[in-house]
């Protein structure tokens, strides 16, 4: 008996590595595993083509193309890790090559420790001895109000070609903060690199019309509203910023963010709530933006790219979608403000993050519920 399980035992093991071999060659492109992580989030590329890679438990580390890791980056600052949370998305400043500026993202607790919510941090990185160091860190963006929970902060942040810091800002799980101007849940957001907010932001005078608003509020922060788990924020080549969100039971979006748009969540949603309960469709209420792509069953996005290389020079302009339940990558062709999902590549693991690198290779980053397992793949063109 043991010897017929442990053959039974190959043979599966062997038709396992056969399907896997078979789904390669089905892609249209070859992967190549580089490294792993432990529970890895987001990457940026530095200059000089190495990468920052963040791991939602709290580290950050400098690592090249070829898969050498550096120690953690020394300064990062706590994170309240569970759940959804930890640390987030990492992005360089426009200027960094003088600078060394990054921006991080994460999730940092309430006093008391019982409530929760996302901040963004600038600091400058140093190197030594081939070692990483923060330095000047400062806390520039939070979520507001902190709220008990440990899911939907979105936290995903962006650079737009006019120096402008976009962020993502998820409702929490808590459904009609994404309506409540009182509150910067549920938004995308756009900063100057310091956190100030532009004076022609769409609702900069949002206390002028309506005396009754806390002129402590954080409108003016805002570009639109109505969301519900930004994961993806990317700008297509005619420079205009889509992003990319879980809807609730059913019902994930693409959208094209306009200035002063109100998507609609909770109030209409092609989804459903998990509790079984109906959510009105976007075309019963005309007056909220109607998604350009809405997807049930769900991909459960975790990342947007638009790629704007020459190396899958078919693809340039496409958008990818990192999927999660998924396990796939999206592509999506664009018509000026139209758009529609025209393949998908199955990936076999749940994909987390989505990059194109310095010579128009993609970098994948998995999301793989066991510890150390999360790999970073890089694909290119067949030979």
């Amino acid at each position: 008996m043991a010897r017929q399980l442990f053959v039974n035992g190959l043979i599966i093991s062997a038709l396992l590595m056969a399907a896997d071999a078979q789904a390669q060659t089905d892609l249209p492109f070859e992967v190549e595993p580089i490294t792993s992580f432990d529970e890895p989030w987001a990457l940026a590329f530095l200059p000089d083509g190495r990468m920052l890679v963040t791991e939602k438990k709290g580290s950050l580390f400098i690592v090249t193309q070829n898969g050498e890791k550096s120690p953690d980056v020394d300064g990062v600052p706590d994170v309240a890790y569970g759940g959804q949370g930890g640390l987030g998305d990492v992005a360089l400043h426009p200027d960094f090559i003088e600078n060394r500026v990054i921006y991080l993202s994460y999730v940092e607790s309430g006093v008391g420790g019982h409530t929760r919510g996302a901040a963004v941090v600038r600091a400058v990185l140093s190197e030594t001895d081939g070692e990483g160091e923060l330095s000047d860190v400062e806390v520039i963006w939070r979520q507001y109000p902190k709220v008990v929970g440990f899911g939907h902060y979105g936290h995903r942040l962006l650079f737009d070609d006019e120096g402008y810091l976009w962020i993502s800002s998820g409702d929490r799980q808590k459904f009609t903060p994404a309506q409540d101007m009182q509150t910067n849940l549920g938004k995308v957001l756009r900063l100057h690199d310091d956190g100030s907010v532009p004076n022609d932001n769409p609702f900069v005078d949002y206390f002028d019309v309506n005396p009754l608003a806390d002129d402590e509020g954080v409108y003016g922060q805002v570009w639109s509203l109505g969301h519900r788990n930004v994961l993806g924020l990317a700008l297509d080549l005619e420079d205009q910023l889509w992003e990319i969100e879980m809807g609730p039971m059913g019902g994930d979006e693409l959208n094209l963010v306009k200035p002063a748009a109100n998507l609609g969540y909770p109030i209409v949603s092609d989804g459903d709530h998990y509790d079984g309960r109906e959510i009105p469709d976007h075309d019963t209420l005309p007056e909220f933006e109607k998604p350009a792509v809405s997807w049930n069953p769900v991909i459960s996005p975790g990342d947007l790219m638009i790629y704007r290389g020459d190396l899958f020079s078919d693809w340039r302009g496409d958008a990818f979608a990192a999927g999660l339940s998924s396990q796939a990558i999206v592509r999506v062709e664009f018509d000026g403000v139209d758009a529609r999902e025209v393949d998908r590549y199955d990936m076999g693991a749940r994909t987390r993050s989505i990059v194109e690198g310095p010579d128009g290779a993609l970098w994948v980053l998995e999301d793989d519920e066991d510890e150390s397992t999360g790999r970073l793949l890089k694909l290119a063109p067949k030979s």
